[in-house]
């Protein structure tokens, strides 16, 4: 963790959505072939990743990831370096299920400690019934298990927060490089109309928002070593396929393939969310309705008891 520099922007909470997990598919002559070398008793080819959401670049806030594998896997501990536009992943192959340990270390920039996620690899269908397994096994046996997640900035220090918020859109821009559809915000109370994902309790501009940022490119070889010297590009306002806006907490208004989690998605969380409030709503009518039969009945057998010589 770099040493602070500059003021914590006061009563500001930035967030950025973005997407971890795993994704498996057992070994098959003719849809996944297993490649030489690879021991007998390995059933799978796996890859564990963090990316963001619609595939957008998150090397802005996200140096690199520290991926803790089961200790039997040779160089279980690896660190990944950041990619621009690439995912932080990496790929195996195994027979068994087991935790995955994901360390997030931060741009210098940010001044902010490492945090850690954790997630377990699922090699074989999985669901809360047998008909989302047996949609599993139907989709060629590839198993995904992935989880959206949102990282909160709170109260980020100014150069990081000027780093963040350079996907903001100029008021006087109308179009975008390699432009798309839409999507939401993901800010309830944003800092400025322009910076989705920012809120804040005191509201106003912040300095930045018209201006290019420049990033250093950097590629990595397998052991996470530098393969050229960095080099500083400037960073253009775009839009992915499914309409978000780089830099941005914006999320697709609808799923694609490949791409599951939407307004659409978030959708009918909420719908199923609703059914199953109704659902719980009726079956405590129902329990009141038999525990006040019941209540009735004993208070019959009290007075019949009460009767009784």
């Amino acid at each position: 963790m770099a040493p602070p520099t500059g003021k914590r922007v006061k009563g500001v909470q930035i967030f950025r959505p973005f997407v971890y997990g795993t994704t498996a598919r057992p070994f098959d002559e003719k849809t996944n072939p297993k490649p030489p070398g690879i021991p007998d008793d390995h059933t799978h080819s796996w890859t564990v990743f963090i990316k963001g959401i619609d595939d957008v670049d998150i090397t802005y806030w996200l140096r690199r990831v520290q991926f803790k594998l089961h200790e039997s896997i040779p160089n279980h501990v690896r660190m990944v370096e950041g990619v621009k536009g690439q995912p932080f992943q990496i790929h195996e192959t195994g027979w068994g299920e087991f935790e995955i340990t994901m360390k997030l270390y931060y741009v210098p920039e940010s001044s902010e400690k490492p945090q850690t996620l954790y997630h377990h690899l699922r090699l074989h269908p999985f669901g809360r019934t047998e008909e989302e397994k047996e949609a599993m096994r139907l989709n060629g046996g590839e198993v995904i298990s992935w989880v959206y997640e949102e990282q909160i900035f709170n109260e980020p220090y100014e150069p990081f927060y000027d780093i963040l918020i350079s996907g903001a859109l100029p008021p006087s821009a109308s179009t975008l490089k390699d432009g798309g559809g839409g999507g939401g915000s993901g800010a309830a109370t944003p800092t400025s109309a322009n910076t989705p994902g920012a809120s804040s309790s005191k509201g106003g501009n912040k300095k930045g928002h018209e201006r290019s940022h420049s990033r250093a490119s950097v590629s990595t070889n397998k052991d996470g070593k530098n393969n050229n010297e960095s080099k500083e590009e400037p960073f253009v306002i775009q839009k992915s396929e499914g309409g978000v806006l780089e830099r941005s907490a914006m999320i697709p208004l609808v799923n694609r393939p490949g791409q599951p989690f939407s307004r659409e998605t978030e959708q009918l969380e909420i719908q199923k969310l609703k059914e199953a409030k109704l659902k719980v709503d009726e079956m405590k009518k129902q329990m009141m309705e038999e525990l006040e039969k019941k209540q009735k009945r004993l208070e019959a057998l009290r007075a019949e008891s009460a009767k009784a010589p």
